[in-house]
C-alpha cells in the first residue's frame, strides 16, 4: 500500500498534524476573513490554489492569487480576506504546532489571552484513554529528560567547540569534522526530546480544560 496522496479539491481539511508542523488545505467563501491573530512560536505559510484574497500581516496588505505564496513569522499578527465572489482555497502550514497555537489580536494588534482550542479543531482525535494524570507524568518526565540531555549538550558543545576552533585554526580539516560530528550527535537528542515534549504537551494542553 503506497503513502496518502491529497488533494485540495476533496481533501479541504488539516492532512497533517504534529508537533514540528501543521499543514492542510483550507477553502473560505466570498467576503469571509479571518480574526487577526498571530502564533507565539510557529511562521505560518500560504499558497494559494483558487480564488484571491487579501492578506494582512503586521500592517502591511497585499493582495494574492493563484500560485502566489506569503509568510506570517512568529508573533507577526496576521488575517486574511476573500475578495470578489469566488471562493478561495489556500494550502497553509503552521511551523511548529505547539498549544496554545493561536493568540488573538485587537485590531490594533494588542495581544489578547492565549487561545487553547480542542484537538477536534485540527482534525485530531484525542487519546480518552489516557488520564490527565498519566499525560502530566508523561510531561514531567519528557522535561526532566530534556534537562538532562541539554546538561549533556551542553559539556559536549564547550569541549568540542573549542576542539573546533583550533582545528579550523590549524586547518586540520578532519580533526573539524569530528568535532562537528560530536557536536551535532549531542544536539540531535536535545532536538528528539523537545519534539516528545511538545508531543505530550500538545496531548495534555487542550484538555486542561
Amino acid at each position: 500500500m503506497g503513502f496518502p496522496v491529497y488533494d485540495y479539491r476533496t481533501d479541504v481539511r488539516n492532512v497533517l498534524v504534529t508537533p514540528q508542523i501543521r499543514s492542510r488545505f483550507l477553502k473560505m467563501e466570498p467576503g469571509q476573513s479571518a480574526q487577526l491573530h498571530s502564533h507565539d512560536l510557529g511562521h505560518e505559510i500560504f499558497l494559494i490554489l483558487e480564488g484571491r484574497v487579501e492578506f494582512e500581516i503586521e500592517g502591511e496588505t497585499e493582495e494574492l492569487g493563484p500560485g502566489q505564496m506569503c509568510v506570517a513569522l512568529a508573533d507577526q499578527p496576521h488575517t486574511v480576506r476573500v475578495l470578489g465572489d469566488e471562493p478561495m482555497t489556500m494550502y497553509l502550514s503552521v511551523t511548529p504546532h505547539i498549544h496554545p497555537t493561536h493568540t488573538p489580536r485587537t485590531e490594533d494588534g494588542e495581544r489578547l489571552p492565549h487561545n487553547f482550542v480542542p484537538a477536534r479543531a485540527y482534525d485530531v482525535e484525542p487519546d480518552m484513554q489516557v488520564s490527565i494524570s498519566e499525560l502530566v507524568a508523561r510531561q514531567v518526565h519528557a522535561a526532566e529528560l530534556l534537562e538532562e540531555l541539554a546538561q549533556a549538550c551542553a559539556s559536549v558543545q564547550q569541549e568540542m567547540g573549542n576542539q573546533l576552533k583550533t582545528a579550523v585554526a590549524e586547518g586540520d580539516a578532519d580533526a573539524a569534522a569530528a568535532a562537528r560530528k560530536a557536536m551535532w550527535e549531542a544536539l540531535y537528542p536535545v532536538y528528539k526530546a523537545t519534539a516528545e515534549l511538545a508531543e505530550v504537551w500538545n496531548m495534555l494542553a487542550p484538555r486542561a480544560s
